[in-house]
């Protein structure tokens, strides 16, 4: 069996410990489970992944997202491109405080979809008007990106206490 140039390459990257996650990126997501889409014979079957993840700068906001992920042959050895389909619910899980500024569009999120080019990115904005974050999920390429995105809401409400709430826009960096 002959393996091709970028098969071989990819494989060699995996081994040598390119996993999904960007340096960047300061926390794994949780699996909360996975499901099988398609069956494969002999290699791993193509999934539907969820994984959780807590806002790293916004106390009390975690997110789920679903994305595809390959299996057959280049699934098996993390080298396969994934495509952009990606879900995102955001909810306020807990009481919200900010543990610093925040920016309009900023990186809550990030992780590698193929083995160079590709990642998908959550980001976060604040809707100063109803006191509502909102959290963008797509993903881009070196060259070109795609259209398909997912987009989520969190209300910032009271927790538990009389206390109100914290604004948002109090925390934009201007």
């Amino acid at each position: 069996m002959r393996i091709g140039p970028r098969l071989a390459c990819g494989a060699l990257l995996a081994m040598l410990g390119a996993g999904w996650m960007t340096a960047a990126n300061a926390q794994e997501p949780d699996l909360i489970f996975k499901k099988s889409t398609v069956w494969k014979f002999l290699t791993p079957d193509h999934k539907l992944a969820t994984y959780a993840v807590d806002d790293p700068l916004v106390e009390g906001v975690a997110c789920h997202f679903t994305v595809p992920e390959k299996g057959g042959v280049e699934g098996m050895f993390g080298v396969a491109e994934e495509t952009s389909d990606v879900s995102l619910a955001c909810r306020q899980v807990g009481p919200i405080s900010f543990k610093g500024d925040i920016q309009q569009g900023g990186e809550m999120f990030r992780q590698r979809r193929s083995v160079f080019f590709k990642k998908m990115q959550i980001v976060r904005g604040c809707d100063e008007k109803r006191n509502v974050l909102v959290y963008l999920v797509y993903t881009d390429k070196l060259v070109e990106g795609s259209p398909k995105n997912s987009t989520s809401t969190v209300p910032i409400m009271p927790w538990g206490t009389t206390e109100p709430a914290p604004r948002c826009g109090d925390y934009l960096q201007r």
